[in-house]
């Protein structure tokens, strides 16, 4: 997981599984933005860099940021890996550390949807992007099975800080929209996308999904001693089995997000 300590719970668990499943919606926004050797992007609460490496791969100058330096290890980690020369930043989607007008094209896939100031964040990905700059964002839906899946952990979980707005508020094309246009961002086009993710069985698919959620890995043992645990766990397998589209074939989620390819003015 690399050397740094973890500073969110996004650090927790074993996210980075889940990030390898998730570099599909990550191509499909690298192509959608048209990435080529003449831009400058910035992947914006990158995770561990699915977005920055593509772009990178495709000879663009790539710079990526996030608020979990664990992540942020492995993202730098693997671009070495790859031979690729990325610039990796700590810092909060609604605070970068960048001038005015520094990228040609801001990508963010299922990153900029959970920062906690929504509207800042909008700002500040509009102010770094130069005029007429590329925004491609990728979210999860309202009402599709990944954010389903995140009701059924938060009824467990303590609740949000007062004021919280949904994440999933950047899937609906009219509230992004709205959300998008007070920073002068403007949505060209959008569609719905899908990833599917296949596990052997439905153990499987629940193991993964409480593996991969560092938001639950510190709250188990409450849930345990209260004797809970048990609890979340049928129903979370009862919502997986609800929506498998795989027939006896093991487990197969359709996960559905908005694909917003937008301009800044």
């Amino acid at each position: 997981m690399g050397s740094a300590s973890a500073r969110t719970t996004w650090g927790l668990g074993d996210y980075p599984r889940m990030a390898a499943r998730l570099e599909a919606a990550a191509s499909v926004a690298v192509a959608r933005a048209a990435v080529d050797g003449g831009d400058r992007v910035l992947d914006l609460a990158c995770g561990t860099g699915n977005a920055a490496i593509l772009a990178a791969e495709r000879d663009a100058r790539v710079s990526g940021v996030d608020f979990e330096p664990v992540l942020l290890d492995l993202a730098r980690e693997r671009a070495i890996a790859r031979g690729l020369d990325i610039s990796w930043h700590e810092a909060d989607a609604a605070a970068l550390p960048f001038g005015d007008n520094e990228f040609s094209a801001v990508l963010s896939v299922f990153g900029v949807m959970y920062t906690g100031d929504q509207l800042r964040a909008a700002c500040e990905l509009s102010r770094v992007c130069a005029p007429d700059g590329r925004v491609v964002l990728a979210s999860w839906c309202w009402g599709s099975t990944m954010s389903m899946i995140g009701g059924v952990l938060g009824s467990y979980l303590l609740p949000p800080p007062a004021g919280t707005a949904r994440p999933t508020r950047w899937g609906e094309e009219q509230t992004l929209a709205e959300l998008l246009g007070h920073a002068d961002v403007n949505i060209e086009q959008t569609s719905r996308e899908r990833l599917t993710l296949q596990f052997a069985d439905d153990r499987d698919a629940v193991e993964f999904f409480l593996d991969t959620a560092g938001h639950v890995v510190p709250e188990r043992k409450r849930l345990e001693g209260e004797g809970r645990w048990p609890m979340l766990l049928a129903d979370l397998r009862a919502l997986l089995v609800d929506r498998d589209t795989g027939g006896s074939d093991g487990i197969a989620l359709e996960l559905e997000y908005l694909l917003a390819a937008c301009r800044v003015a």
